[in-house]
């Protein structure tokens, strides 16, 4: 046989109201300190697209999460902002502030990928090799996966080595490359002086080795030091 239910007594029920009215206040107290969401993805997509440099490529924006940890007031607006020293490419972070309601700042992770057009390796180019259309390919290719600047015209190349091996289907970037030195120190050079309305040649001697575009310092045959461009093997200088 079971036993017979008690009933609950009359002195019970006002404890039993009260317990029930603390834990709702508790609840409701814990409701008001809980994370607030602070700002819908868009805004922020929207925001960090308008930081990527135009013509760069096809942007995706994908808006990470706040640290559950963080225990913010009530915002009725906020709004996002570019942190000092920070890009919008690859993984990076995006400053969101509150506006109206808070002064809270937080830190919010967004991930860029822009994909465009760029110079690919259609086979393994060792170091020290100059890449030449025959070794690569235009496709279009994620720009963010790597840091670096991508080559996106094949013009870039000319005059240029690479300083490290660069494998298959990987793209192509000018942080990869170096300019080729074309004279060496010591090396006769031509000199070519420009000035308004007049141009003198001379024959010289380069001071230092230097590839095409870079900047040189020459010594003429009567011993003057002048500093100049390299054009091929021509030094131009301004005077």
């Amino acid at each position: 046989m079971h036993a017979p239910t008690r009933p609950t007594s009359r002195r019970g029920a006002p404890r039993l109201v009260a317990a029930v009215a603390l834990a709702t206040a508790c609840v409701t107290a814990a409701a008001q300190t809980a994370p607030q969401p602070a700002l819908a993805p868009e805004p922020v997509r929207a925001f960090v697209e308008r930081l990527v440099p135009a013509g760069s490529g096809r942007v995706e924006v994908q808006v990470g999460a706040l640290d559950p940890r963080l225990q913010l007031a009530p915002c009725a607006r906020a709004e996002p902002y570019q942190l000092p020293g920070t890009r919008a490419w690859g993984r990076t972070m995006v400053g969101l502030r509150c506006v109206e309601g808070a002064t809270w700042s937080v830190a919010l992770p967004v991930t860029v990928t822009v994909r465009g057009r760029a110079l690919v390796a259609g086979e393994a180019l060792a170091a020290g090799s100059s890449p030449s259309g025959a070794s690569l390919r235009i496709e279009e290719a994620d720009l963010t996966r790597e840091p670096g600047t991508p080559v996106t015209d094949t013009a870039q190349l000319v005059g240029r080595s690479l300083i490290r091996p660069v494998a298959a289907g990987q793209v192509i970037r000018l942080e990869h490359l170096r300019i080729t030195q074309t004279v060496a120190a010591g090396d006769p050079v031509r000199i070519q002086m420009v000035g308004q309305g007049f141009m003198i040649q001379a024959d010289g001697q380069a001071l230092a080795g230097a590839g095409d575009g870079q900047p040189i310092r020459v010594r003429t045959d009567s011993g003057r030091i002048l500093a100049g461009t390299l054009r091929g093997r021509t030094v131009e200088v301004r005077i």
